[in-house]
């Protein structure tokens, strides 16, 4: 038996049954390709105190996360200024570094200004060059923002490593006292800022398409109820109050929809809620539980899993017509779909035929192959980067949750820094203004 939602603490068990299978599907295990040589030299700083962050070990870390570059290790760097003219490309073609980033600090009218370059290393060219200012706080920031001009320079693909990333931590004191966090960090899991604590479940939180409103699940009241709180100031609006089950809430491209799973009627549904008028209207109808809605970017089409075929699968809907196909046929679970930015890569927790772990996969949906992307053994909520290139999933290690990054193409798998406690149900913010 197989309890389909799991993120909403529901037990809502599968019926038994055979899956289909399709002899296209392919399942890959792992990536291949090597990760692209490039050394980030530690910036000059022409202050006197110690800066708090290391802004070349940022942008290095943020640049091997995407899955496309290998840094230089620091301890193998070549100490040279940080002067366009005085860049050495033979020592760096030595190390088999294919790009050099440097980069100066210099304090300004009580401010950072901080200037950086890019080069070609096989051409001796400078590609890219630029400056930003901002106070000593906000380094991270700077060493996001450079990084992901750097990778947009290399790749032709937005950077994401200035976005943010939610997600809820769950620390328990004793058998009646636990409490429930809803974080929000940067996306790697730096500086953490609490948006809401309580002493009951909080789940599925999901950024809005301009980062300024959240939703999320909260049992405050004793049973599952769906909220919206405004990230800068705080304010919470309670958007049901429905009968039985109220979960899985997700925003519609454009902002003004929230698809949502509602047993109102007696039976998992999906429903979306028109913000505006606060009306709902009903899209599925089947006697199986249908749940985990994740709209396509034309706003029009919803992923969603259902066990209508007797297990949970994935499947797409036209929210206009109505029609339905299932999506995926690889493993006997397939749930919790999320899309790339090119909506050409779903992004699931997968279980293969014949075993009993659950994992993170990406299925090519031009292709219909299917690769596995973790290697632990009870993973969920994967979350996407707006750019694709990356996810965060949550896991389980030495009897404590916690955060997973992986890159899209496998070259990367990495436990997130975060906060004390069982860690859970991250969600990517979209790109922020």
């Amino acid at each position: 038996m197989i309890k389909i939602f799991r993120g909403l603490l529901v037990a809502l068990l599968c019926v038994a049954g055979v899956a289909l299978a399709d002899e296209k599907n392919i399942l890959v295990t792992s990536g291949s390709d090597r990760a692209v040589p490039i050394a980030v030299v530690p910036f000059g700083w022409q202050g006197g105190n110690v800066l708090p962050d290391d802004m070349a070990n940022i942008i290095g870390n943020d640049l091997r996360n995407s899955g496309y570059f290998e840094p230089i290790p620091r301890q193998n760097m070549i100490s040279q200024p940080a002067q366009a003219s005085e860049v050495i490309y033979r020592d760096w073609q030595a190390l088999g570094a294919q790009y050099v980033v440097i980069g100066s600090i210099v304090p300004a009218g009580g401010r950072l200004q901080v200037q950086y370059a890019m080069f070609n290393v096989a051409t001796q060219q400078q590609i890219l060059t630029g400056s930003v200012g901002g106070s000593t706080e906000q380094l991270r920031d700077m060493s996001h923002f450079i990084a992901d001009q750097a990778f947009e320079k290399l790749t032709g693909i937005k950077g994401a490593f200035s976005t943010r990333l939610l997600y809820v931590t769950a620390e328990r004191f004793s058998a009646d006292n636990t409490r429930y966090t809803l974080q929000r960090s940067d996306y790697d899991g730096a500086r953490p800022v609490t948006l809401l604590q309580s002493r009951e479940p909080i789940l599925s939180p999901r950024f809005s398409p301009d980062g300024r409103r959240i939703a999320y699940v909260s049992f405050e009241q004793k049973r599952p109820r769906i909220f919206m709180q405004y990230v800068d100031t705080g304010r919470r609006e309670q958007l049901t109050n429905f009968e039985g089950l109220n979960g899985a809430p997700a925003f519609s491209p454009d902002g003004n929809r929230l698809a949502m799973v509602l047993s109102r009627d007696g039976n998992p549904e999906i429903y979306v809620m028109d913000l505006g008028s606060r009306q709902l209207r009903r899209l599925t109808n089947n006697a199986a539980i249908d749940t985990e809605p994740f709209w396509g970017k034309d706003g029009s089409t919803l992923y969603f899993t259902s066990d209508r075929g007797g297990k949970p699968q994935i499947y797409k809907m036209n929210v206009n017509s109505g029609a339905t196909d299932r999506v995926t046929f690889t493993g006997n679970y397939n749930a919790n779909p999320k899309l790339s930015a090119d909506e050409k890569t779903l992004v699931m927790v997968h279980r293969q035929d014949g075993f009993t772990n659950f994992q993170i996969a990406a299925q090519d949906l031009q292709r219909g192959s299917l690769r596995v992307l973790s290697n632990t053994t009870l993973d969920d909520s994967p979350t996407v980067a707006p750019n694709g290139t990356m996810l965060i999933y949550a896991t389980r290690q030495q009897d404590r949750g916690v955060l997973m990054l992986v890159s899209i193409n496998g070259r990367v798998r990495l436990p997130l820094p975060t906060a004390q406690g069982d860690v859970r149900e991250p969600s990517w913010s979209p790109y922020l203004n």
